[in-house]
């Protein structure tokens, strides 16, 4: 047998074909079977035997045809079988494809169902000889017709139906690979494109996560052919799925403590790295897959993205052509998602209606913590996006490139501002996870810091503090870098400076080199010729005095713990350590005495720094003592018989023709009266025994002690001193525009600068003794006067000059002094305090410089004086403030004062309730989350624990009701009796306070039904409470339902107070609310414009929704959603909302009011109203067009009611605003004298109305136009609702052609400016409806 086969392999090299075929002819099939497949084991010359086979069978005969087809149909699965050597199975797979065109049509059908049977059946599991199928079905379509069933069909038929009859059955996981493969190689018509890709898309969640990576390459492969955006979708898609089961087994996982995984993390993160990196490789080769993949996702909203297609797109964004497409759209989608949160958040109704918000912010941070497993290929982008959100949307400059203060502790509210935070965030989980993009990130972040001077970096220096803070020692191996940042302090902008030392501060401490090149750094800047060079030299020594502890300095718990943890950092020095912080200390000080003979800016930044430093180094007080005893010293009169104690000669310097400030002695004598005054309580506090002291002490001891010498010969003298004395005089000049005049100002402003720092001194000296409040009072008198002097000459000026100017009192002493003011009641202490309580006046300037650090604080974050800079302390005096003021408001009624004094309790009430206004505003917007602390101090101590959430409520609330019985106090009274500015005040308070209430909780409802109540019951004529308690009630009910019928209340309410526009018709007397009157009447209709635009903002939003949906459902899988029509809940709201809208603005339509303003607001509103009943027709005509849907019935009542209840309305208001506008109303004379003086005022608002009111015609007849178009499309007449309007016809109206014809003899002049107005506009004519 063997011998026979190898014959058959000699003939086939052979020439004689004859032979070979009778050598053929004596095998039986089964015999060549056999030979074939041993040759195939042993892996000889099995290629010859089949050649061999092949020649000696020619095609031509059906014997020859027969053997060939046994050939092919043996060897398929003999390849498949996995039995053979690879090399060998790949050569005879080489062979019959070369032979296949030979085979005639029925074999190659036969074989085609070979194939097919075999992968229904999963026999193709290596896919060996898959390469051999598009062969087959390539030769079966050129064929002219095989039988099929019973009858024929063309082999292109044949072919489409094998096809078919393959992607509808079921394929063995295990060979969708293999077929994709395959495939690539078949002609396929797009349909059948489109079937097969679908396919292998479902099977994709049956394979194995390993095998992912290569499937999605072979369906790249096949995408050249077309399916682009479907193939790049479903890939998409799956992965989605995947990481969202992963999430939900994790967080199964944790519950259950399971710890098997049916995706385990790092696999799932590792296969979706290799999948980007393949799509993104496919998108470099092929520029229209590119293409594609930007497309869908424009047209698609943010809501489809997810981790992966963000990792996908930012890994795209490194191929150039398609970065700065990509990073606008990433840009797009975040702020649109930011938006679309805060409109959610604020409307109840959108809340109800849709269900919760997808964060595009969350998806961006969890790539970042994705890109852990390897995805270098996104960090990059990642590190792009980051710097690309944060410049552009950081804080711009202000006007004339100033940049604002204190924006930095503000937290992230607009959607702007929190994209920008988003950057930081990415930035710095990027650093802290990434080792190879932390050089950049820094580099890039100190660069920025450098070179953007002009606008403010805050957000750049809070990156870079918390880079720091995250890792300091890997910032340590790039010290170079921020040594290099160091070289441009002299240049840059105080702010930055302040913020990048406090933000490298921890690493001074480890790094000696980074010290010693900042102090280096700091000497140069000393001497810059710029002023803010200086500054910042100053800045810098100060911080680093504060941050060097010398041995021997109190223990932060000795220091009355005003240190926050964040500063603390653990002391790690030696004693020789501390010796060396000593002399480096000492040298720096001496540094800084050189400032004290600059510029009074240079001198105020030391004085205010000093105290600080004192308090965390107080091993340095001898010097710093000394420094500043010796500075007071030089404007110090030694005389103790001459008056004033203060030489304020030198404290200025004239240059030219100018005066100016050199020396700011009041904050010099502030910094030195607290310094000492802490030094005092420390040593008291520290050594209250010890006797034995050295001679540093004594001599310290001796300074101290001539100090309090002086500041009490100071006292005596100041109080003796008569304004003659400082040169200045009650008729003394404080105009700003002369030399003498600035002069004098300075000089005032100092000396009671002096005063208010005494009267501090004095008091913490006094220890209640009632002589030294008299000598306090004293004080104040002075103070007083000096302060009404400025105030007068100031207001006569014809630019009232300055504000008052700031008060030196520290905050902790105003709120020391207010409690003692208003709640001490210890009886010991009643007689002294009753000295300062007896004094109006003082009471009253202690809450006014109260509410002016307040003020303060809330607008920079900090205020003047020490502790100014410390949050922990500042906060812990506003709740001490808080619980003062409010009793001070709440315990003492005016009916208590005598009448007489009625004016200035008013004023004093009045200050506190400001004071509590901007303590609540100030508590939102720096301490957002202490609020429930804030409000908590009232009634618990402070030592307290925290409120938890619900007593925290329950807090609020309780102040909540005590401002609603005061305002009711207030409203319950006669209308001569009511006090606005108390009623504006407490409203403003109670809208303060009710931002604090969760909109779901009991006390949010009373709140609201509260507010409509006192909305329905009162009825003052005062337009500014009436609109803050309006706005009050809006804000209110936007959270708790949909303000549309509220709204429509308030319209009839006007509607009947203000008339209509047609004199004789009589409106019915509605009221619904007694707030709307005829003098609140205007302020409350361009309340509820305003109102009308926010619900007009969510319609259209809605409607947007709808429409993207609809878009992306007819792109997306072709079957359109079935939901539109009669049962979609966000159609049917829209509809609502529109028809509420349109019967209220029909009731504003018809009401008299004032031109001006409100006249073009309600046109406004009109032609937007059009635009968004417009946007309302096209949706439904983009419906019907895919769809072909009958209309909602909901919709056609939509479209009548506009046509009657508004269209014709609108006209009529129109000749009305017209009419109304241009005869300016009056009698007929008055008429001529207003035409006669046509002044410009008026023609600018003619041209501004003339805007409004073509905008407000265009826009129905937009509306119109479209409503034609929907008719067509939807066979439903929805124009037998539209009347024709003639407004824009041209109309005559007799009545006014006669007079007119009768002034023309009279005066020409008179018809020459009727006709300049009838060019204008031509006078109109009400129509008969």
């Amino acid at each position: 047998m063997k011998a026979a086969m190898d014959k058959i392999v000699l003939l086939s090299d052979g020439d004689s074909t004859v032979e070979l075929q009778k050598c053929l002819s004596s095998f039986t099939n089964d015999q060549l079977i056999t030979g074939i497949t041993n040759y195939a084991l042993k892996g000889k010359k099995v290629g010859a035997m089949i050649k061999g086979i092949f020649k000696g069978s020619t095609p031509s005969s059906t014997e020859g045809s027969n053997r060939r087809l046994l050939v092919y149909q043996h060897c398929i699965p003999l390849c498949e079988s996995g039995d053979l050597q690879t090399e060998v199975a790949a050569d005879i797979i080489g062979l019959l494809m070369l032979e296949t065109h030979t085979l005639p049509g029925p074999s190659l059908a036969k074989l085609a169902s070979l194939f097919v049977e075999a992968i229904k059946v999963g026999k193709m599991g290596s896919g060996k000889s898959l390469e051999l199928f598009p062969t087959v079905l390539t030769a079966l379509s050129a064929c002219e017709a095989l039988s099929y069933g019973k009858g024929e069909l063309s082999g292109e038929e044949y072919k489409k139906q094998l096809i078919n009859s393959l992607c509808s059955s079921r394929w063995d996981p295990q060979c969708v690979i293999h077929l994709t493969t395959m495939f690539r190689d078949v002609p396929l018509s797009s349909e059948e494109l489109q079937f097969l890709v679908e396919k292998v898309l479902r099977m994709m969640t049956k394979l194995d996560l390993q095998e992912i990576p290569p499937l999605v390459y072979q369906l790249l492969l096949l995408s050249a052919k077309g399916c682009k955006k479907r193939v790049l979708d479903g890939i998409i898609s799956y992965f989605k799925e995947q990481d969202v089961r992963q999430e939900e087994e994790q967080k199964q996982g944790e519950s259950l403590d399971l710890e098997v995984q049916s995706i385990p993390q790092d696999q799932l993160r590792h296969v979706e790295g290799t999948a980007i990196l393949h799509i993104v490789f496919a998108i470099r080769l092929d520029h229209e897959l590119g293409r594609e993949f930007l497309k869908s996702f424009k047209q698609t909203s943010y809501g489809d993205l997810c981790p992966f297609s963000v990792a996908l797109l930012l890994s795209v964004a490194r191929i150039q052509r398609y970065e700065e497409q990509v990073f606008d759209l990433l840009k797009g989608a975040i702020v649109k998602s930011f938006k679309d949160e805060q409109l959610q958040l604020a409307s109840k109704f959108l809340q109800d209606l849709l269900p919760g918000h997808c964060s595009v912010a969350q998806m961006i941070l969890d790539t970042v913590k994705n890109s852990m497993f390897g995805w270098d290929h996104v960090t990059q982008g990642l590190v792009q996006l980051g710097f690309f959100l944060m410049d552009a949307f950081g804080p711009k400059p202000g006007p004339f490139g100033k940049t604002t203060e204190g924006s930095a502790s503000t937290i992230a509210r607009t959607p702007t501002q929190q994209a920008c935070k988003l950057g930081g965030q990415v930035l710095l989980q990027g650093f802290k996870m990434h080792e190879p993009i932390r050089g950049e990130i820094l580099e890039q972040v100190l660069n920025r810091l450098v070179t953007k001077t002009a606008s403010p970096v805050n957000h750049y220096l809070d990156l870079f503090s918390d880079i720091v803070v995250s890792a300091p020692m890997i910032l340590l191996e790039s010290s170079s870098k921020v040594t290099e940042t160091f070289d441009h302090l002299s240049y840059l902008p105080l702010a930055t400076v302040q913020g990048l030392l406090k933000a490298v501060q921890p690493l001074l401490k480890v790094s000696m080199s980074l010290k010693d090149s900042l102090i280096l750094v700091l000497r140069k800047a000393m001497f810059s010729s710029q002023l803010d060079g200086r500054k910042s030299a100053v800045t810098g020594f100060l911080l680093l005095l504060k941050n060097f502890k010398v041995l021997g300095s109190l223990a932060s718990s000795q220091c009355s713990q005003a240190i926050s943890t964040s500063q603390i950092q653990v002391d790690v020095h030696s004693r020789y350590n501390s010796a060396a912080n000593e002399a480096f200390c000492l040298e720096i000080l001496s540094s800084l005495r050189r400032c004290l003979s600059q510029q009074a800016d240079v001198r105020l930044m030391l004085y205010e720094g000093f105290y600080d430093v004192l308090r965390r180094n107080s091993q340095l007080a001898s010097s710093i003592m000394q420094t500043l005893f010796s500075q007071l010293k030089r404007y110090y009169e030694p005389e103790q018989d001459l008056l004033p104690p203060v030489k304020l000669e030198p404290c200025i310097t004239a240059l030219g023709d100018q005066v100016y400030l050199q020396e700011p002695l009041a904050h010099l004598v502030s910094c030195t009266v607290h310094c000492l005054l802490w030094l005092q309580n420390m040593r008291r506090t520290a050594n209250p025994k010890d006797d034995d002291s050295d001679e540093e002490e004594e001599e310290e001891e001796g300074c101290q002690s001539e100090l309090q010498t002086i500041l009490e010969s100071m006292t005596r003298r100041m109080i003796k001193s008569e304004l003659e004395d400082f040169e200045l005089d009650k008729s003394a000049e404080f105009s700003v525009g002369s030399s003498v005049g600035v002069k004098n100002s300075i000089y005032a402003v100092l000396v009671m600068g002096v005063y208010e720092i005494l009267m501090e001194y004095n008091f913490i000296k006094a220890k209640y003794s009632k002589s030294r409040f008299e000598e306090l009072m004293e004080l104040f008198n002075r103070y007083h006067k000096l302060s009404e002097i400025l105030k007068e000459k100031s207001g006569k000026g014809r630019v009232p000059s300055h504000k008052t100017p700031r008060s030196l009192l520290s905050l902790g002493f105003v709120s020391t002094l207010l409690t003692v003011l208003f709640r001490d009641s210890t009886q010991s202490r009643e007689e002294a305090l009753s000295v300062l309580r007896s004094s109006g006046e003082f009471v009253r300037y202690a809450v006014n410089v109260a509410v002016q650090k307040i003020q303060q604080l809330e607008e920079t974050g900090n205020t003047d004086g020490p502790d100014g800079q410390n949050s922990d302390r500042t906060f812990r005096f506003l709740c001490d403030m808080t619980s003062v003021l409010m009793w001070r408001y709440t315990n003492i009624p005016s009916v208590v004062e005598d009448a007489g004094r009625k004016e200035k309790r008013s004023s004093l009430s009045l200050l506190c309730l400001e004071g509590l206004l901007k303590i609540f505003t100030t508590g939102q917007q720096r301490y957002p989350d202490r609020m429930a602390q804030l409000l908590s101090t009232m009634e618990l101590s402070e030592d307290d624990a925290e409120p938890d959430d619900g007593s925290a409520t329950e807090m609020n609330f309780f102040y909540i009701r005590q401002f609603q019985r005061a305002l009711f106090t207030q409203l319950s009274g006669g209308e001569e009796e009511f006090n606005g500015k108390e009623a504006q005040l407490l409203v403003s308070i109670l809208s303060v306070l009710s931002r604090q209430l969760k909109p779901s909780s009991q006390q949010f409802v009373q709140m609201i039904t509260w507010t409509v109540k006192i909305c329905k019951e009162t009825s003052f004529e005062d337009s500014a409470f009436s609109k803050g308690l309006l706005s009050l009630l809006f804000n209110l009910h936007v959270l708790y339902k949909s303000p549309v019928s509220l709204l429509l209340e308030l319209c009839q309410d006007i509607h009947s107070q203000l008339g209509d526009i047609d004199q004789d018709v009589e409106v019915e007397k509605q009221s619904h609310f007694a707030i709307v009157n005829m003098k609140t009447a205007t302020t409350a209709a361009l309340l509820v414009l305003s109102q009308v635009d926010r619900v007009l903002d969510e319609v259209d939003w809605l409607i947007a929704r709808k429409k993207n949906q609809t878009a992306s459902d007819k792109s997306g899988s072709g079957e359109a959603t079935q939901t539109t029509g009669q049962h979609d809940p966000i159609e049917k709201a829209v509809t609502l909302q529109l028809g509420t809208l349109l019967t209220a603005l029909n009731e504003l339509v018809q009401t008299a009011l004032l031109p001006g303003t409100c006249t073009i607001t309600l046109l406004r509103e009109l032609s937007r109203t059009y635009t968004t009943l417009t946007t309302l027709v096209k949706y439904y005509i983009q419906v019907c067009s895919s769809q072909h849907g009958a209309l909602p019935a909901r919709f056609e009542k939509l479209v009548k009611l506009s046509g009657s209840h508004l269209t014709p309305q609108c006209y009529s208001f129109i000749t009305y605003a017209q009419s109304g506008e241009f005869s300016g109303g009056g009698a007929d004379d008055k008429k001529k004298k207003k035409r006669n003086e046509v002044n410009t005022a008026a023609s600018a608002k003619l041209l501004r109305e003339t805007k409004a009111i073509p905008n407000v015609v265009f826009g129905i007849e937009q509306y119109e136009k479209y409503l034609i178009t929907l008719s067509k499309k939807s066979k439903v007449n929805l124009m037998q609702y539209m009347k024709l309007s003639t407004s824009r016809d041209f109309r005559i109206n007799a009545a006014s052609l006669d007079a007119a014809m009768q002034e023309q003899d009279d005066s020409q002049e008179t018809t020459e400016t009727q006709d300049v107005e009838e060019t204008h506009e031509p006078k109109q004519k009400k129509r008969k409806q």
